[in-house]
Protein backbone atom coordinates (compact mmCIF):
# COMPACT_ATOMS: atom_id res chain seq x y z
CA UNK A 1 0.00 0.00 0.00
CA UNK A 2 1.66 3.25 -1.46
CA UNK A 3 1.03 6.55 0.55
CA UNK A 4 1.40 10.07 -1.35
CA UNK A 5 4.22 11.72 -0.26
CA UNK A 6 4.47 15.35 1.24
CA UNK A 7 5.50 16.84 -2.58
CA UNK A 8 2.94 14.45 -4.22
CA UNK A 9 -0.13 16.42 -2.02
CA UNK A 10 1.20 19.96 -2.30
CA UNK A 11 1.01 19.74 -6.57
CA UNK A 12 -1.87 17.99 -6.34
CA UNK A 13 -2.90 21.10 -4.08
CA UNK A 14 -1.78 23.30 -5.99
CA UNK A 15 -3.57 22.28 -9.74
CA UNK A 16 -6.86 22.02 -7.63
CA UNK A 17 -6.23 25.69 -6.62
CA UNK A 18 -5.62 26.31 -9.98
CA UNK A 19 -8.99 24.48 -11.38
CA UNK A 20 -10.92 26.09 -8.94
CA UNK A 21 -9.19 29.44 -9.49
CA UNK A 22 -9.81 28.95 -13.57
CA UNK A 23 -13.78 28.15 -13.00
CA UNK A 24 -14.00 31.01 -10.46
CA UNK A 25 -12.33 33.67 -13.57
CA UNK A 26 -15.06 31.98 -15.78
CA UNK A 27 -17.74 32.69 -13.46
CA UNK A 28 -17.41 35.86 -13.49
CA UNK A 29 -16.46 36.46 -17.10
CA UNK A 30 -19.97 34.65 -17.94
CA UNK A 31 -21.73 37.06 -15.49
CA UNK A 32 -19.69 39.94 -16.70
CA UNK A 33 -20.69 38.92 -20.54
CA UNK A 34 -24.73 38.49 -19.24
CA UNK A 35 -24.55 42.34 -17.79
CA UNK A 36 -23.03 43.88 -20.86
CA UNK A 37 -25.27 41.06 -23.66
CA UNK A 38 -28.45 43.74 -22.97
CA UNK A 39 -26.78 46.72 -23.80
CA UNK A 40 -24.16 45.18 -27.05
CA UNK A 41 -27.17 43.85 -28.65
CA UNK A 42 -29.49 47.36 -27.85
CA UNK A 43 -26.40 48.75 -29.75
CA UNK A 44 -26.38 46.38 -32.51
CA UNK A 45 -30.40 46.89 -33.34
CA UNK A 46 -30.03 50.18 -33.53
CA UNK A 47 -26.86 50.40 -35.71
CA UNK A 48 -28.58 47.67 -38.01
CA UNK A 49 -32.25 47.78 -37.49
CA UNK A 50 -32.21 44.22 -36.65
CA UNK A 51 -35.38 43.31 -35.47
CA UNK A 52 -37.25 46.23 -36.67
CA UNK A 53 -35.26 48.61 -34.50
CA UNK A 54 -35.96 52.05 -35.95
CA UNK A 55 -33.39 55.01 -36.26
CA UNK A 56 -32.60 57.99 -34.32
CA UNK A 57 -32.11 61.54 -36.61
CA UNK A 58 -31.88 64.95 -35.62
CA UNK A 59 -33.63 65.96 -38.62
CA UNK A 60 -35.56 64.94 -41.92
CA UNK A 61 -33.06 64.86 -44.89
CA UNK A 62 -34.68 67.66 -46.44
CA UNK A 63 -34.98 66.28 -50.02
CA UNK A 64 -37.54 63.95 -50.97
CA UNK A 65 -38.54 61.24 -53.88
CA UNK A 66 -41.45 60.84 -55.54
CA UNK A 67 -41.58 57.21 -53.74
CA UNK A 68 -44.53 56.62 -51.41
CA UNK A 69 -45.03 53.99 -48.46
CA UNK A 70 -47.70 53.85 -46.52
CA UNK A 71 -47.50 53.66 -43.04
CA UNK A 72 -49.33 52.13 -40.67
CA UNK A 73 -49.81 52.67 -37.18
CA UNK A 74 -50.28 49.73 -34.16
CA UNK A 75 -50.92 50.41 -30.34
CA UNK A 76 -50.68 47.80 -27.70
CA UNK A 77 -50.31 47.64 -23.52
CA UNK A 78 -48.38 45.25 -21.58
CA UNK A 79 -51.48 43.12 -19.62
CA UNK A 80 -49.95 45.29 -16.26
CA UNK A 81 -50.48 48.74 -17.70
CA UNK A 82 -54.22 49.80 -16.76
CA UNK A 83 -54.38 53.00 -19.65
CA UNK A 84 -56.03 53.02 -22.35
CA UNK A 85 -53.82 53.32 -25.58
CA UNK A 86 -54.79 54.17 -29.06
CA UNK A 87 -52.57 54.80 -32.76
CA UNK A 88 -53.85 56.80 -35.22
CA UNK A 89 -56.42 54.67 -37.02
CA UNK A 90 -55.73 56.04 -40.84
CA UNK A 91 -52.29 55.15 -42.31
CA UNK A 92 -50.29 57.86 -44.00
CA UNK A 93 -49.07 57.90 -47.50
CA UNK A 94 -45.40 59.51 -47.14
CA UNK A 95 -42.75 60.47 -49.76
CA UNK A 96 -39.74 59.14 -49.23
CA UNK A 97 -38.01 61.69 -47.28
CA UNK A 98 -40.28 63.62 -46.23
CA UNK A 99 -41.15 64.55 -42.60
CA UNK A 100 -44.24 63.70 -40.77
CA UNK A 101 -45.95 63.76 -37.85
CA UNK A 102 -48.13 61.59 -36.12
CA UNK A 103 -50.31 61.21 -32.84
CA UNK A 104 -50.82 58.49 -30.37
CA UNK A 105 -53.01 58.49 -27.31
CA UNK A 106 -53.02 58.01 -23.99
CA UNK A 107 -55.50 57.82 -21.17
CA UNK A 108 -54.72 56.45 -17.08
CA UNK A 109 -57.87 55.37 -16.27
CA UNK A 110 -57.02 54.85 -12.83
CA UNK A 111 -57.34 56.75 -9.64
CA UNK A 112 -53.14 56.57 -9.38
CA UNK A 113 -50.36 58.29 -11.28
CA UNK A 114 -48.80 56.26 -12.93
CA UNK A 115 -45.37 56.43 -15.01
CA UNK A 116 -44.66 54.32 -18.50
CA UNK A 117 -42.71 53.96 -20.97
CA UNK A 118 -42.70 52.43 -24.55
CA UNK A 119 -41.21 50.08 -26.52
CA UNK A 120 -41.40 50.21 -30.55
CA UNK A 121 -40.40 48.63 -33.44
CA UNK A 122 -41.06 48.16 -36.94
CA UNK A 123 -42.44 45.55 -39.77
CA UNK A 124 -41.35 44.45 -42.23
CA UNK A 125 -37.87 43.80 -39.63
CA UNK A 126 -35.90 44.38 -42.62
CA UNK A 127 -37.76 48.51 -43.02
CA UNK A 128 -35.78 48.84 -39.64
CA UNK A 129 -32.57 50.76 -41.06
CA UNK A 130 -34.43 53.30 -43.20
CA UNK A 131 -37.39 54.55 -40.64
CA UNK A 132 -35.57 57.23 -38.47
CA UNK A 133 -37.35 59.16 -35.63
CA UNK A 134 -36.91 62.91 -35.13
CA UNK A 135 -38.78 63.07 -31.78
CA UNK A 136 -40.82 60.32 -30.30
CA UNK A 137 -42.68 60.13 -27.06
CA UNK A 138 -40.48 56.84 -26.56
CA UNK A 139 -37.28 58.83 -26.03
CA UNK A 140 -38.85 59.47 -22.22
CA UNK A 141 -40.97 57.91 -19.85
CA UNK A 142 -44.58 59.56 -19.75
CA UNK A 143 -46.48 60.61 -16.37
CA UNK A 144 -50.10 60.65 -16.23
CA UNK A 145 -52.39 62.15 -13.94
CA UNK A 146 -56.14 60.01 -12.47
CA UNK A 147 -57.78 60.35 -15.09
CA UNK A 148 -55.25 61.99 -17.31
CA UNK A 149 -55.26 61.71 -21.02
CA UNK A 150 -52.26 63.05 -23.91
CA UNK A 151 -51.76 63.36 -27.21
CA UNK A 152 -47.82 62.34 -28.26
CA UNK A 153 -46.55 63.09 -30.80
CA UNK A 154 -43.95 60.93 -33.25
CA UNK A 155 -41.97 62.92 -36.23
CA UNK A 156 -40.56 60.47 -38.34
CA UNK A 157 -39.37 60.10 -41.49
CA UNK A 158 -38.30 57.40 -44.12
CA UNK A 159 -34.37 57.66 -45.25
CA UNK A 160 -33.90 58.18 -49.12
CA UNK A 161 -30.89 55.33 -48.53
CA UNK A 162 -34.10 52.77 -49.00
CA UNK A 163 -34.21 53.81 -52.85
CA UNK A 164 -30.58 52.34 -53.09
CA UNK A 165 -31.19 48.98 -51.67
CA UNK A 166 -32.80 46.81 -53.84
CA UNK A 167 -33.85 44.24 -51.39
CA UNK A 168 -36.21 47.34 -50.06
CA UNK A 169 -38.28 47.57 -53.55
CA UNK A 170 -40.97 45.14 -52.60
CA UNK A 171 -41.96 47.27 -48.89
CA UNK A 172 -44.78 49.18 -49.81
CA UNK A 173 -46.22 49.57 -46.00
CA UNK A 174 -43.96 49.72 -42.91
CA UNK A 175 -45.97 49.06 -39.70
CA UNK A 176 -44.90 51.59 -36.53
CA UNK A 177 -45.96 49.63 -33.50
CA UNK A 178 -45.85 50.81 -29.86
CA UNK A 179 -46.49 48.49 -26.39
CA UNK A 180 -46.15 50.52 -23.19
CA UNK A 181 -45.01 49.30 -20.27
CA UNK A 182 -45.18 50.60 -16.41
CA UNK A 183 -41.73 51.96 -15.57
CA UNK A 184 -39.21 49.93 -12.71
CA UNK A 185 -39.35 53.31 -10.82
CA UNK A 186 -43.26 54.53 -9.76
CA UNK A 187 -44.09 57.90 -8.07
CA UNK A 188 -47.56 56.04 -7.07
CA UNK A 189 -50.11 58.81 -5.73
CA UNK A 190 -53.87 57.79 -5.04
CA UNK A 191 -56.20 60.07 -5.35
CA UNK A 192 -58.34 60.09 -2.45
CA UNK A 193 -61.83 62.06 -1.70
CA UNK A 194 -61.18 65.46 0.43
CA UNK A 195 -62.71 64.85 4.38
CA UNK A 196 -65.56 67.45 4.81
Amino acid sequence: MSQNSPIDQQTQERRNQKVASGAALMAVMMIGAAYAAVPLYDLFCRVTGFGGTTQVASAAPGATSERLVTIRFDASLNRNMPWAFDAPEAPMTVKVGESNLAFYRASNLTNETITGTATYNVAPEKAGIYFSKIDCFCFTEQVLEPGQSIDMPVSFFVDPEILTDKEMDDVKTITLSYTFFKAQQQTSVKLTSPKG
